[in-house]
């Protein structure tokens, strides 16, 4: 990662966006890296764009060329500064394989989550099972979509009024990913309390505006039926993601008790790492 970063042309997401803003024709696929290069535990099928601590301090330029004054008819950089990931989804590294690309955004809505948002055709959302993230619900539309009755003057000014008048497509909801699953009873009972408030949220939002969701093969016409077709519970992944995350070992490579974090000793039973695979490919396979 630092050779990536440090490079006087970095292959990151940072030197990408700098090349892009000097020349739009720009191809992002010179800026991917095969994985399996630096990770041989790693699938030869998958690329990264990968991250840039610099990301943060080229915010201000991005919002800066995003305002700028438009110089004609036909220029439109507020259009242009928030499509520069949008190619993402044209890339196809083998022609005759089809790629899927999943995008981690920033928690704040920066310049560069506004970004990351506008590059893609779905949103996976997750949900915590606490009080946050059922007001953050209310958040999120407004910030994406607009509120009910726009602010008379502020209003003109906010990300979705930006995105209307520039006439950008905004991706759909996919999925809602809750967290807090438990072994033995699937989602605890305090935690399943707050997921439903926030599952309740989520329905009366696709009750009012369901085009904000991808379409569905049959009827949403309860808040059973809409939690079946647009909620999946992830479980506590624990000492297998952590071991995973740190050691960049997929859960289907993990064939030891023992691993080595910083010095320390971390145990993953088979059985954690047996239910944690089967959580992943069952939301693949949904996916």
């Amino acid at each position: 990662m630092t050779s990536l970063v440090g490079a006087s042309n970095p292959k990151t997401v940072v030197g990408y966006i700098s090349d892009f803003l000097l020349n739009p024709s720009a191809s992002l696929s010179n800026y991917l890296t095969k994985v399996s290069n630096h990770n041989k535990n790693i699938s030869d099928n998958v690329y990264l764009l990968a991250g840039d601590g610099n990301l943060e301090l080229i915010a201000p330029l991005l919002a800066q060329r995003a305002n700028a004054q438009p110089l004609s008819a036909f220029d439109k950089p507020w259009e242009k500064v928030h499509s520069i990931i949008s190619d993402l989804q044209n890339i196809r590294i083998n022609k005759d394989r089809e790629m899927v690309i999943f995008i981690d955004t920033n928690p704040s809505f920066s310049i560069y989550t506004e970004i990351a948002i506008l590059g893609g055709s779905h949103l996976l959302i997750p949900i915590n099972a606490d009080d946050s993230s059922v007001f953050a619900i209310t958040g999120l539309f407004n910030l994406i979509w607009g509120s009910s009755t726009p602010h008379p003057v502020y209003g003109n000014y906010t990300f979705a009024s930006r995105v209307n008048s520039n006439g950008l497509p905004r991706p759909s909801i996919h999925y809602l990913l809750g967290n807090r699953f438990t072994q033995r009873v699937g989602a605890a009972h305090a935690f399943k309390s707050l997921s439903a408030a926030a599952t309740g949220r989520m329905y009366n939002e696709y009750s009012a505006n369901p085009s904000r969701f991808r379409a569905t093969s049959t009827p949403i016409t309860s808040e059973d039926s809409f939690e079946k077709e647009f909620v999946i519970e992830l479980r506590d992944f624990n000492s297998a993601g952590v071991v995973a995350a740190n050691l960049g070992i997929p859960l289907n490579k993990m064939d030891k008790q023992n691993y080595k974090i910083y010095g320390n000793n971390v145990q993953v039973a088979q059985d954690q790492r047996d239910l944690c695979r089967a959580t992943i490919l069952d939301l693949v396979k949904k996916l």
